[in-house]
């Protein structure tokens, strides 16, 4: 009888010790646990919003001035010009880490490059005239690429979007502007 005593003591024994080690190894696991996530920030990184894109306006002024130009060449050559005044408006602006007012004036800058593409293939006849508008359109165009993702790659994400996707639309512009040039009327098929 003394050994079954015993032998049920030692049982009890092992079964109290396996509880305690069951018990402190669940408590450290769920103190693991609380520990992951209070150490975590309390401002999670949700995404941010993208900002709305601008409105592609173009001044009052700016349009009187090019509605005045008649001259294909002179009216292409005034839009580059406000084009470039609206593009180094924004990186002055970028500077000063002034992105809402940035933003307007790369809209006003996207509704120029709309404006002077839609104007050179409204007067597109086939001549060598109009063809070397879209060629100077074509060339400005390249050079406000480089500029616009020099803009693009430091901005706050919400901002970064519309910049991407306006580099995209110059892209594009640059590829209609050259689109004349490989026209049935200029390169002849034999």
């Amino acid at each position: 009888m003394k050994q079954l005593s015993v032998v049920s003591c030692q049982l009890s024994v092992v079964s109290c010790q396996k509880r305690i080690f069951t018990t402190l190894f669940l408590l450290i696991t769920v103190n693991c646990s609380l520990l992951t996530v209070f150490a975590q920030d309390e401002t999670p990184n949700a995404i941010i919003a993208p900002a709305p894109p601008p409105l592609k306006i173009i001044s009052k002024e700016e349009k009187k001035q090019l509605e005045e130009q008649i001259d294909i060449k002179k009216r292409t050559k005034l839009s580059l010009v406000l084009m470039e005044q609206r593009l180094k408006e924004a990186e002055t602006l970028y500077s000063r880490e002034q992105y809402r007012e940035m933003f307007d004036k790369l809209g006003s800058f996207q509704a120029l490059v709309d404006n002077t593409l839609d104007f050179l293939k409204q007067n597109d006849n086939g001549r060598g005239k109009v063809l070397n508008n879209f060629k100077r359109f074509e060339m400005s165009l390249r050079a406000f690429l480089p500029r616009l993702e020099l803009i693009r790659r430091e901005l706050p994400t919400q901002f970064e979007p519309y910049v991407r996707n306006l580099a995209k639309y110059v892209r594009d512009a640059r590829s209609k502007a050259v689109e004349p040039f490989f026209d049935n009327s200029i390169v002849k098929d034999n």
